[in-house]
């Protein structure tokens, strides 16, 4: 790829970045929110699971766009991957956001376990999120003039 700046690129990565950090804020937010309510045996309100669920739905997406972006970068500055740690970091920071998703989708009341894998996947989640952080902010300064 033979394109004049890849400058376009990381605005669109770090307006990704911090749209996902934002979310993932948001989902501890409205999560905390549920499991509040369910402790103290008040109803929640009907809005506020699908609320949870569209605001994972888009952090899965944004960090669906922040795969392409790293791979795209990389393979138009470099040629190939593996040029740091900041693509094994990203790789398990999108498992991690799909294996919440998924279970997410197991929690029920006949479920019990579903619920506390959601929140040690979502504990994983986060110190993932700081690894890509900081991993990514040291390959971003490579492609800086």
């Amino acid at each position: 790829m033979n394109l004049p700046s890849f400058l376009w690129l990381w605005r669109i990565a770090a307006w990704s970045m911090g749209l996902s950090w934002l979310a993932f804020l948001i989902l501890a937010v409205s999560g905390g929110w549920m499991w509040w309510r369910r402790r103290s045996h008040q109803p929640r309100p009907d809005w506020l699971r699908p609320f949870h669920y569209c605001v994972g739905a888009t952090l899965a997406i944004l960090v669906l766009i922040l795969l392409a972006i790293g791979i795209i970068g990389t393979l138009g500055h470099y040629g190939s991957l593996g040029h740091s740690i900041h693509l094994y970091a990203g790789l398990a920071v999108v498992d991690l956001v799909f294996l919440s998703a998924w279970s997410a989708m197991q929690i029920q009341p006949t479920r019990p376990w579903a619920r506390r894998l959601h929140l040690a996947i979502n504990a994983m989640l986060l110190l993932g999120f700081i690894a890509v952080s900081v991993t990514g902010w040291a390959v971003v300064q490579k492609y800086l003039p």
